[in-house]
């Protein structure tokens, strides 16, 4: 006999229900036959096929993506849904070796569709958890979810913190209420470790939930060859790559990042590992005007990790100008034999497109370049292998000759 729907219905068109059945938890609005009336962004749905049978349940969005789904079942998305999905998200850190390491007591919990959980962020720092809902559906099942990570003993959580209103602002929902505070338990004043370097998050007033733990591994990577290097964090937020490039015997780190907050952030993270502001400078500076105003040889290893150029598709092609230029300036004045860390975290650029534009970058720098390492998010990003568009963070190692 079939199931009743757990809650009102979205009914697909004819042969558009393929996506689903791979699993794919986006519903575009295209594909979309009805719906039950009065449904607004954030409702909880049942997704369809045309006949009615259920292929899952999700929470309606206001955009082209008309519906993200949470399950391909016809289940209830209560506390005990989040728990369950949680734990399943704990396990797969406690294999990476997470969850219990004296040297890194930071980590991401949940990374959205990667966990099964579109529209979520979960970061644990120490005793703290900063959860971010990116949906209207996950902000609206804040208490189920602050519930669910407080049933988890396993994390020792002292507090919570929700850092969603600006992910709102940023997806053009400036409507929706939510405002950032602590969910539970208060601030605890947090020194992170990251592979034995200490850092102070600010989940407060930083970007993102605080702290950027998607280059965690990248990190170790400049560490592992920034021996006897002068090393430029260009774009260097709160100077974390400086400090794994100091922990590995660079004898100068360079952080220029345009925000004020930010580089105050670094010296303190400087500081904080014993390092001397006066020898390794942090400057507030643009950096299209900074890279072409630098001296050509002054640095060894350059780290080139921008904000996202281009966020949405309609900017692609503005961001793509942008990769080709800060790239094209740092090869042309890197010394010889440097080495290049350049990224995109821009969803809308692909790595295939990012290599190209990189590329395209060293023809107009005139100098011969090699590809040493691709890089990527680290395995606390899991990348949903239904959801390739999940793989956000890309790099290259380049050696310039």
């Amino acid at each position: 006999m079939p199931q009743s729907p757990f809650y009102p219905v979205i009914r697909l068109n004819p042969g558009k229900d393929d996506a689903l059945r791979r699993f794919h938890p986006w519903v575009f609005s295209g594909a979309i036959h009805d719906a039950a009336k009065g449904l607004q962004a954030g409702d909880t749905v049942t997704v369809t096929d045309y006949n009615g049978e259920i292929l899952g349940t999700g929470f309606c969005e206001s955009e082209s993506i008309a519906v993200k789904m949470l399950s391909f079942e016809n289940c209830r998305i209560d506390e005990w849904f989040f728990l369950n999905k949680l734990n399943h998200a704990y396990e797969v850190r406690k294999i990476m070796g997470l969850t219990d390491n004296p040297n890194t007591n930071c980590f991401r919990l949940v990374h959205s569709e990667g966990d099964g959980l579109a529209g979520l962020i979960v970061d644990i720092y120490g005793h703290t958890a900063v959860v971010q809902a990116q949906t209207e559906g996950m902000a609206l099942h804040l208490k189920e979810i602050v519930r669910a990570l407080k049933l988890m003993p396993d994390l020792g959580l002292q507090a919570i913190y929700n850092k969603s209103a600006e992910a709102m602002q940023r997806m053009g929902k400036e409507d929706a209420i939510i405002e950032d505070d602590y969910l539970f338990g208060g601030q605890l004043d947090e020194v992170i470790l990251e592979n034995d370097s200490r850092f102070l998050p600010n989940w407060e007033e930083g970007q993102k939930t605080g702290f950027f733990l998607d280059q965690r591994e990248n990190r170790e990577l400049v560490r592992y060859f920034a021996k006897g290097k002068t090393v430029l964090n260009a774009f260097g937020y709160t100077g974390g790559f400086s400090v794994t490039a100091l922990k590995g015997g660079a004898r100068r780190a360079i952080t220029v990042d345009s925000s004020k907050k930010a580089v105050a952030a670094a010296e303190a993270n400087l500081k904080l590992n014993d390092y001397s502001i006066e020898e390794n400078p942090c400057y507030v500076a643009d950096m299209k005007d900074y890279v072409t105003d630098m001296r050509e040889g002054a640095f060894d290893l350059i780290i080139l990790d921008p904000p996202a150029f281009a966020k949405r598709h309609q900017d692609r092609h503005r961001g793509l100008g942008g990769y080709k230029f800060i790239n094209a300036e740092a090869i042309k004045r890197i010394a010889k034999g440097g080495l290049l860390f350049t990224f995109s975290c821009s969803q809308a650029v692909d790595k295939a497109t990012f290599q190209g534009i990189v590329t395209a970058a060293a023809i107009e720098a005139k100098r011969n370049v090699r590809i040493i390492d691709q890089l990527s998010q680290p395995a606390d990003h899991p990348i949903n292998i239904f959801h390739p568009e999940g793989a956000y963070l890309k790099g290259l190692l380049l050696y310039v000759e």
